[in-house]
């Protein structure tokens, strides 16, 4: 139930670029990466861009909210510099962006849906419209090239289903709650994806064993991988894209 990726690198270049710019794709996809994650949210204008944080601060310099800046506005703020002068000036992206570098490219999409508060139903809504359009042309020929719509926020995927229900979902949890496989129904989900550090053998076996996906973030220990690997899980994020590499089956894996 995972005909993805089983290694994709997080946020597209983990620690060796600025997260969820062109320049971590190309990074990614440089490392032979066939499959990136990156963040999705929306803009004063409502337009999608790719960022993690709904606060100016971290990876772009400023105060504020994003949703309180247009997409001009935005994509012409430095998202690199904090990461090192070699990435001076990489620009915060537009989804649309992004995922033309990836279609172009070969790379599979995990795209996380995160919307800024108070957002949740508007940002799956437009995000899954737009990758609905995007991807068109492969809706009924090749369903293992989609992406797959993720988020933490069970409304904005509900909105996602809703606007796009032929791209698949996964539902993001940090722990497994019991309620997680009603959930999952809910959102006609084909994948779980949690924080590895809660994942147990017993929780991950009934994850499979009711005929879901699994999938983890962010493991960046091969001793770990080797471990949840074992247990089924079917896929895992890396920002230790220099350590974990895209064709890692957890035999003989190592600690450097």
């Amino acid at each position: 139930m995972w005909p993805y990726p089983k290694i994709v690198a997080h946020r597209g270049g983990g620690k060796l670029a600025p997260e969820n710019t062109i320049a971590a794709m190309r990074c990614g996809l440089n490392h032979g990466f066939r499959g990136v994650e990156f963040d999705v949210m929306l803009t004063k204008d409502g337009v999608p861009v790719v960022m993690h944080d709904p606060q100016l601060g971290r990876t772009v310099a400023g105060e504020g909210s994003i949703a309180d800046l247009t997409a001009q506005e935005l994509t012409a703020r430095d998202a690199g510099a904090w990461f090192g002068e070699a990435f001076e000036g990489e620009p915060v992206p537009t989804f649309e962006q992004v995922a033309a570098f990836c279609m172009a490219n070969g790379l599979w999409m995990d795209i996380e849906i995160k919307p800024v508060p108070g957002f949740e139903d508007q940002t799956g809504w437009v995000v899954a419209q737009t990758t609905r359009r995007l991807f068109e042309s492969m809706l009924d020929h090749t369903p293992t090239a989609l992406p797959l719509l993720s988020s933490f926020s069970f409304e904005a995927l509900q909105a996602a289903k809703l606007a796009a229900p032929e791209i698949p979902r996964g539902f993001l949890m940090r722990k497994i709650t019991p309620d997680w496989q009603e959930r999952l129904h809910a959102l006609s989900a084909i994948a779980l994806m949690t924080n590895h550090e809660f994942l147990t053998p017993p929780l991950a076996r009934a994850v499979k064993e009711a005929g879901f996906g699994l999938f983890c973030y962010t493991v960046n220990d091969p001793v770990r991988a080797t471990e949840i690997m074992s247990w089924g899980v079917d896929g895992f994020c890396t920002d230790r894209i220099d350590l974990i590499g895209p064709q890692f089956s957890g035999i003989a894996a190592t600690v450097k």
